[in-house]
């Protein structure tokens, strides 16, 4: 039974994805909305084809971005980040803090406190990596002068992920009260494991960087020269879960990992067939990505506080 139902939820998933993305396309609406749409569509809130496994799908399909990332670090050589350096501090920082500002104005107006509104602006401050990247590339903007931008200011955004949320810790201990617990011990606390994580997460990248640099080339080669692509393709997707899990351990972003291995594999002699063995999952896993986020949309919420969320938007 467990096995007919999985067969099934492919088929929907897969049909949905076949009949509305390319109707998406021709309306002009592109791609990731065709597949929102999809999700909408077998979700719950509508036809109810799919029901709460979404979520275990969307954590299966988040590695569409991961890989996506992992590509897009493939084709910017060291070098060409090391350039990037003054876009992604500066643009990127500028971004996160002129936004972060001007929402925790805004949030003020609504009866929240101080730590309540800094907190919103921080959350909205961030952007979807995937779709931002998935849109740009779709329509060839991702190499011009604006999709360069727009990709600094994802790129610090991801490195912000950390800090934030070690400011959003603080910031409920404030809101909550820690419970009675008196709140200059939960920071002195806070403070001192996140040097510890910081140490961690310099090794972890210094790992990433040197494996890549100094051992994944002798790896690639010894598997090429067995002539079964398919291992190429086994020890492409290793690699990429492999650093994912790494990121994942030390608490930073796994989509930023992904990206730092591609960078640092992006002079290897192996790149393009990298390149060639996971665009295909990439695109199949971004779509099951896209799809599972519109199934799992909450319809009853948007229906309760419509005039809230439309206003919001607007603003």
């Amino acid at each position: 039974m467990e096995e007919n139902s999985l067969l099934f939820n492919a088929l929907i998933y897969l049909l949905a994805a076949v009949v509305s993305v390319p109707v998406a396309k021709k309306m002009g609406l592109g791609s990731v909305i065709g597949y929102l749409l999809a999700g909408v569509i077998i979700g719950p809130n509508l036809l109810a084809l799919v029901g709460s496994e979404h979520s275990d799908v969307m954590h299966f399909a988040e590695f569409g971005v991961i890989i996506m990332l992992f590509l897009i670090g493939l084709e910017l050589h060291p070098s060409m980040l090391w350039r990037m350096k003054r876009l992604i501090f500066g643009l990127g920082g500028l971004q996160l803090v002129i936004t972060t500002l001007l929402i925790t104005i805004v949030a003020s107006f609504f009866s929240l406190n101080l730590a309540q509104s800094f907190s919103t602006g921080l959350i909205l401050a961030i952007s979807s990596t995937a779709i931002v990247l998935q849109t740009l590339s779709e329509k060839s903007l991702l190499k011009t002068r604006a999709g360069y931008y727009s990709f600094a200011v994802l790129l610090m955004q991801d490195m912000a992920v950390i800090p934030i949320l070690a400011v959003l810790t603080l910031l409920t201990n404030q809101i909550v009260g820690l419970a009675g617990v008196d709140i200059q011990v939960a920071t002195h606390v806070v403070v001192h494991s996140g040097w510890q994580k910081l140490l961690l997460i310099i090794v972890s990248v210094g790992s990433i960087v040197g494996i890549g640099r100094f051992v994944a080339f002798y790896v690639f080669r010894f598997i090429a020269e067995s002539g079964i692509r398919e291992v190429f393709t086994a020890t492409a997707l290793l690699l990429v879960v492999a650093t994912t899990m790494a990121m994942n351990y030390v608490g930073l972003s796994p989509a930023l990992g992904a990206f730092l291995a591609g960078v640092v594999l992006a002079n290897s002699e192996y790149r393009y067939e990298l390149e060639n063995n996971l665009e295909p999952f990439k695109g199949l896993l971004l779509g099951l990505f896209f799809i599972s986020v519109g199934s799992s949309i909450n319809f009853k919420l948007f229906a309760e506080h419509a005039v809230l969320i439309v206003g919001l938007l607007t603003a």
